[in-house]
């Protein structure tokens, strides 16, 4: 995540992510906002103001990521760097399907589940 996210991030919880890593941290915003589309997403039709904050937190986090890996001097291997780019671009479009009544949110759910567990494995969230 750059820089301006994260500092965003550690003033809505200060006590928390002064001690994270920046993978910790985007794990845990990773996991905020998929728990907020799960509970959403279970609460069916009268869930939905709630579905539709959290698609945008949602794509919000993703145009942040897509922003980051973006950037000449991003770290990541240029393979995964072109595959979160397109997952940033699959989530904006979903998320538009999803806001017209023409998609789940299933889909975004289980693709930030996986980008969770890859930060898992990178490294030990604190």
């Amino acid at each position: 995540m750059n820089a301006l996210h994260m500092a965003q991030a550690a003033y809505s919880a200060p006590n928390q992510i002064s001690m994270r890593t920046p993978r910790a941290t985007e794990y845990a915003l990773f996991a905020r906002v998929t728990a907020r589309l799960k509970e959403a997403q279970s609460a069916g039709r009268q869930g939905f103001p709630a579905l539709a904050s959290a698609l945008h937190d949602n794509r919000a986090l993703w145009t942040t990521l897509a922003a980051d890996v973006a950037e000449p001097g991003n770290a990541l291997p240029d393979a995964l760097r072109a595959r979160l780019f397109y997952l940033a671009e699959f989530t904006t479009h979903h998320s538009r399907q999803v806001l017209a009544g023409r998609a789940d949110p299933g889909p975004l759910i289980e693709i930030n589940t996986a980008v969770m567990r890859g930060l898992e494995k990178a490294e030990p969230v604190a």
